[in-house]
Parts: structure tokens; sequence; C-alpha cells
């Protein structure tokens, strides 16, 4: 009975360090964020079939869930992801689920020429750059990835992301320690202040030292 106590232990651990690690990655690299308009980009996963895979379907309802309530005729939704397996690109596929089968009739833009993350970011810029509030979604690993390559590319742009949706206490929670193991392996190129801080805890601490 003793090793059964112990293996639940364990798993518990196991379930709660992969909630804590997700949960923490969603918040990396984002500002409170101020302004009226708002830019939600949605990542593809590679899908070749016409039809929107689990992956692609999930991340379809939490960028729909991202936008914020009092800011729904303002937010405009950007699908991004070409055709890296040939086929339909991931973005129309996104696009094509999120209207037929969640009934979404926001702004929709497409980026459907990606094929890698960097990419995604590269082509995504110019129909987000009138944005106050820019908000990336995907795994949390992946998204904060995505954040990390959007400082790189446009540190302006980046002092305006904000947190998504595509976190949940409790939602895929088994499947959340692979989640993180996974994230562990796509964020290793990452400095650590990119997988850590935030712009605005960054400038905070700034202005802490210079008051010093």
């Amino acid at each position: 009975m003793r090793w059964r106590a112990s293996l639940a232990v364990a798993g518990t651990g196991v379930l709660v360090w992969g909630e804590w690690l997700n949960r923490r990655w969603s918040r990396a690299l984002v500002v409170a964020g101020t302004g009226g308009s708002e830019a939600v980009v949605v990542l593809g996963y590679r899908n070749p079939q016409a039809t929107a895979n689990a992956v692609n379907r999930w991340r379809v309802r939490a960028g729909i869930r991202s936008i914020a309530a009092d800011r729904a005729h303002a937010t405009r939704v950007i699908f991004s992801g070409g055709t890296p397996g040939g086929g339909t690109a991931e973005a129309r596929v996104m696009a094509d689920y999120a209207k037929s089968v969640l009934a979404f009739d926001g702004p929709v833009l497409l980026e459907d020429r990606s094929t890698t993350t960097w990419e995604n970011i590269t082509n995504v810029i110019p129909l987000l750059e009138d944005a106050d509030r820019i908000k990336i979604v995907s795994q949390p690993a992946h998204a904060l990835k995505a954040r990390a390559y959007l400082r790189r590319q446009r540190p302006d742009l980046a002092e305006r992301l904000v947190r998504a949706a595509d976190y949940r206490p409790g939602e895929l929670t088994v499947l959340k320690p692979l989640l993180a193991l996974y994230g562990l392996r796509t964020l290793r190129r990452l400095t650590p202040d990119e997988r850590k801080s935030s712009p605005r805890r960054r400038k905070a601490g700034f202005l802490a030292l210079t008051a010093a």
C-alpha cells in the first residue's frame, strides 16, 4: 500500500509541475497593456488534411476566448500558418473552423505563407503594427517562443504584448507534463531573460536601480 501512496504522490507532483510550468510560460514577456485596438495572433500547427486537427481546433478556441469582452468589435484575429506539408494552408483551415464551427463573425486576417515560428512573426508584423494590444496564442511554450521572436524582431511591438487565454488551470491537466517536457526542448535556445521576464518588470527593475 505504501508504494501506491508514493506513486500517487509522485503522479500528483508531476501534474502540479506541468501546471506550474505552463502557467509560468503563459505569463512571461507580457505587460498589462492599454489602448482600445487589439490583435490576437493564432499560430497554426501542421495540418495535412483539409479540416482542422485537434491541435488547431484547440488553438482556435483559445484564440477566440482570448478576445477581451470589452474589445470584441475592436479586435482582429490573425490566423498564421502556411503549407509546410502541402495541402490547405493552416491559416485557412483555422479560419474555416472558427467561422463554420465556432460561428465566429469578427474581423479575421490570414497569413498563409509561414512555415516556421520565426516566419509566423515576421509575416504577421504588418498586420498588427497599429494594434495597441497584441496577444499570441498557442501552447504556452510555443507562444512564449513567438513572443521572444517578436521581441528580437520588433522590440517596440513587444512592449504591447499582453496575456492570451491559452492557459487555464485544470485544462488538459494530464497532457501538461508532456507539454512541459516538449516546451523545455522548444525553449532551449531562448535566453533565461526571455523565458522569465516581462518588459514592464525589466523597466521597473531598471528604474529602481537608477533611483537607488
